[in-house]
């Protein structure tokens, strides 16, 4: 960025939110604190009993675990303050805190992206490839992509996100709950025709591709599960593979609507809303569809509670 902390006038924003009604406020922050607690609670109680219970440790818990920590690590960098603001007629926020609110959470969702793609892999080779699975995905295998997954997420953000050159002189006020890059961006009064390129560019690797990656991988799947000799073998299959793309769905879709479409001079109601999808409600549904459904996470929470399997 060029000089945005030091040449700049510009030393907090005022977030425009969600409403400026306040039983309306009232009514959000009842419902996003629910959201949140569901978000904490079940995404820490998947990562706790992977990493207590020996049967979990296999490659797709692994990777489940750094999902659930994704998630609520990208929770928490904006939902407290949008909670903290429900109160607040001029939410403001300081600048340092804004771009470190920005850069962190596009490195948490770019991770996210690469990793449902390197988990879409990790199913395909289960059931693609049973009977080597083992030895394809083994523990270092597993411990490399997800070292691989944090360092290119790193390169394809912060890295990015420090050599943006945009300029802020004069308006700071957000029409946003939290600092979106996009949002802020509009704010500039120098060219940020670069920055959108370079935007879009990045967009392509961190959300096209791994997107097109996962719908291939998926549909290698299904026709897999399709050939399947068991009936019931095959619905489990197909359900799960179902709400996990429903999932990735949510998830990339709104991501892909808001970073890879033609931007506009301002930010409006309807992409706030597309920002609380990806930022607020896949976090929450995750440990849900991933995880809590599955026997062998409901087998390791009565372990975990002492009780025998079924009692």
């Amino acid at each position: 960025m060029e000089d945005w902390g030091n040449t700049t006038i510009v030393t907090e924003f005022v977030l425009v939110g969600l409403s400026r009604q306040p039983h309306v406020r009232a009514a959000l922050f009842v419902l996003f604190l629910a959201m949140y607690a569901v978000t904490v609670a079940g995404n820490g109680i998947i990562v706790v009993l992977i990493v207590v219970d020996p049967h979990l440790h296999t490659p797709m818990y692994f990777f489940l675990s750094n999902l659930s920590f994704i998630d609520v690590c990208y929770s928490t960098t904006s939902v407290p303050q949008m909670l903290a603001h429900c109160f607040t007629d001029r939410p403001t926020i300081p600048l340092g805190r804004c771009f470190a609110q920005m850069s962190i959470a596009l490195f948490l969702a770019v991770a996210e992206c690469l990793l449902l793609a390197i988990m879409a892999y990790d199913r395909f080779v289960a059931i693609c490839s049973p009977l080597r699975y083992s030895l394809i995905m083994s523990r270092k295998v597993c411990v490399v992509l997800a070292a691989s997954l944090w360092f290119s997420s790193f390169l394809l953000t912060i890295v990015p996100f420090f050599s943006m050159q945009a300029r802020l002189c004069g308006p700071n006020v957000v029409n946003h709950f939290k600092c979106e890059l996009q949002a802020v961006l509009k704010l500039a009064c120098s060219d940020t025709h670069a920055s959108g390129v370079s935007m879009v560019i990045t967009s392509v690797f961190t959300l096209l591709f791994p997107f097109a990656f996962i719908l291939v991988t998926y549909g290698r799947i299904g026709v897999a599960v399709l050939s399947m000799r068991s009936a019931q073998g095959r619905g489990k299959a197909l359900s799960t593979c179902g709400s996990h793309l429903a999932v990735v769905g949510i998830f990339y879709g709104t991501l892909l609507a808001m970073y890879l479409r033609p931007q506009t001079k301002s930010f409006t109601d309807r992409e706030k809303v597309v920002a609380i999808f990806y930022g607020v409600v896949t976090p929450m549904v995750n440990p849900v569809i991933y995880s809590l459904r599955n026997r062998d996470v409901k087998g390791a929470l009565w372990r975990v509670m002492g009780k025998k399997v079924g009692e």
